[in-house]
């Protein structure tokens, strides 16, 4: 039973660590555009992984 004295309040501050951190990237726009990324993916140069094949 002692135990939930300190996992109580150690929970407690690790849900505030979570919404610290996801406020913090909501923020900083991380979330701001999200197809980019995947389009960057589709537009590779695909020139860097056919060096690698000649060999």
């Amino acid at each position: 039973m002692d135990i939930l004295y300190l996992l109580i309040p150690l929970s407690a501050v690790l849900v505030l660590a979570i919404l610290g951190v996801f406020a913090w990237a909501l923020h900083g726009g991380q979330f701001d555009d999200l197809e980019q990324h995947g389009e960057q993916i589709l537009d590779a140069d695909n020139g860097a992984f056919d060096r690698h094949q000649d060999r």
